[in-house]
């Protein structure tokens, strides 16, 4: 990607800047000024600028690009995730299960606590082969705990008035599209026991952990 994107951005305004006396030339045109402008500068300075333009413009894309897909570095021992240019590690030994949700990829502990939830662009196929690989659990049929979610309603009796003020909070911040805050109010449930999602229609769906016996989790009190 890093190579791709410059290297298409160069050949893509060397054959714009190629063209320029051309298009300058069509009274229809959009864009006429811009055209004529490149088309009255001398070789070889056009050509050199329209590489170099296209270079930093293919990196930019890149740059921003990087930040939709998830990468992974996995062994034996410990995964590390990366996206957004935020990495996680997640130690194999506290991982019980790995699949995709949507465009996410979710890693689960023993007690279903969500130990990551990465949202972007990633091949399934080759995920689950590399965890696979090195001896994680990977999930093709996705969730195993998918049915124990519930859509999130304000007032519902049994979530804590904490829980629910969280969640509300998070609401706001997903239609604000504020990412640190939603991440942040989702680390503050997974503190209460509450594991919680959106589904496809962006609406918040939530369950408990499947706590083992003596571990704190959020009562409804």
């Amino acid at each position: 990607m890093w190579a791709g994107f410059p290297v298409l951005g160069a050949v893509v305004l060397w054959l714009l800047s190629r063209a320029a006396g051309w298009v300058a030339s069509l009274p229809w045109a959009p864009l006429q000024g811009p055209f004529k402008l490149v088309a009255s500068v001398p070789e070889p300075q056009v050509s050199i600028g329209a590489v170099i333009l296209g270079v930093l413009l293919g990196l930019g894309i890149a740059f921003f690009a990087e930040s939709e897909y998830v990468t992974a570095v996995i062994d034996p021992e410990q995964a590390v995730l990366t996206v957004d240019r935020v990495s996680r590690t997640v130690p194999r030994a506290a991982t019980a299960a790995v699949f995709q949700d949507g465009k996410s990829l979710v890693l689960l502990g023993h007690d279903t606590t969500e130990l990551a939830r990465l949202r972007g662009d990633f091949d399934a196929k080759r995920f689950a082969a590399a965890f696979q690989r090195h001896g994680y659990p990977w999930h093709p049929d996705g969730d195993p705990y998918a049915a124990d979610f519930r859509r999130w309603v304000t007032g519902q009796p049994d979530l804590s008035a904490t829980a629910h003020a969280l969640l509300k909070a998070r609401e706001h911040a997903l239609k604000k599209d504020n990412k640190e805050d939603a991440e942040q109010l989702r680390t503050e449930l997974s503190a209460l026991g509450i594991v919680v999602r959106e589904g496809k229609d962006k609406a918040q769906q939530w369950r408990r952990v499947r706590a083992a016996s003596g571990d704190a989790e959020d009562t409804g009190a």
